[in-house]
């Protein structure tokens, strides 16, 4: 006999309705994606709540291009994680929009048009051509330059990111991180601007060097003496797949929350359920774990709204 759960409850919302509240009526409603999103929650909140956890977040970077941007300073800000594995992007566009301004657009653009006059176009986002690349490279070359004439002549991705958060501003997810302590490693550093950069500064001063094996020395010595770990993830690519990685090391993640619009069904590393993790031993077995499929610009500032209530009380 099939073991069956307990009876699907109809949403119940009037005006008085607190945030964390619907959450709760979700996890009963039954509701396809919902009763992940509400199990999410709460893997999110204890996770976050257990001392004894190392914790991390990912992301891709294009979220960074967005308002979105604020959310994530927030929760770092907020101390929630200890290591943030992201994209070249996040940098890329961490730097941009602390100096100069994105705009609103529409995913309905003309694309030939927006390069005639100079402005790129990422979704439904304006990226100026003056507010991206001339710019980052301006900054990024007086930071390196900084760095070379104070005597550093070897850096790892997590020093790249200390470096660029101290000369950011509170807008700034880096800016936190690198008040908070905060590791950020960006394992793909080379596959965004900021890595050409680093490039072209290499070029000109053959003795520094990217030190990428130093970002798996931190790790390691993390994930080595971690009684607990945990992840949220928010969207898939490197970012997802590198805290994956990592963490298969202390035998996978006690905590897993994962939020994607990829689908599974061509054997993506991005569409892969967390469940999936759990045979090549990078989430254990009993792990808390979820996968939520949703547009994370969409739903994470509700996550993030019910869990500061949460974690409050």
């Amino acid at each position: 006999m099939i073991k069956t759960g307990r009876s699907v409850k109809d949403i119940e919302i009037d005006s008085n309705t607190s945030i964390e509240k619907i959450f709760e009526e979700l996890s009963q409603s039954g509701g396809f994606e919902s009763v992940n999103l509400s199990d999410g929650l709460e893997i999110l909140t204890e996770m976050i709540s257990d001392n004894q956890c190392l914790r991390f977040v990912s992301f891709v970077g294009a979220v960074v291009s967005t308002g979105l941007r604020g959310i994530i300073k927030n929760m770092i800000k907020n101390k929630w994680f200890d290591v943030v594995i992201t994209t070249c992007g996040a940098l890329d566009h961490d730097i941009a929009r602390h100096f100069s301004h994105y705009k609103e657009g529409s995913f309905t653009m003309d694309d030939m048009k927006l390069a005639d006059q100079n402005i790129h176009r990422l979704g439904n986002i304006l990226v100026p051509m003056d507010s991206y690349g001339p710019l980052i490279e301006e900054k990024m070359q007086k930071f390196l330059e900084e760095e070379y004439q104070n005597g550093v002549r070897e850096m790892t991705t997590a020093d790249i990111c200390k470096m660029i958060g101290k000369h950011l501003g509170e807008d700034s997810f880096l800016f936190w991180a690198y008040k908070n302590n905060v590791s950020v490693v960006v394992p793909g550093i080379m596959d965004g601007a900021v890595g050409s950069q680093i490039w072209l500064f290499a070029q000109k001063n053959s003795d520094f060097k990217l030190n990428m094996t130093g970002d798996a020395d931190l790790l390691s010595g993390f994930i080595f003496k971690a009684e607990k770990s945990g992840a949220f993830m928010i969207g898939g690519g490197i970012s997802k797949h590198h805290t994956l990685w990592w963490n298969q090391y202390r035998d996978g993640l006690d905590y897993a929350f994962y939020i994607t619009t990829a689908q599974e069904f061509d054997g993506s590393l991005s569409g892969a359920l967390v469940r999936e993790a759990i045979s090549w031993g990078k989430v254990t077995q009993k792990a808390k774990q979820s996968t939520l499929h949703a547009e994370v610009t969409t739903i994470l500032p509700f996550i993030y709204s019910a869990l500061i209530r949460k974690l409050q009380k």
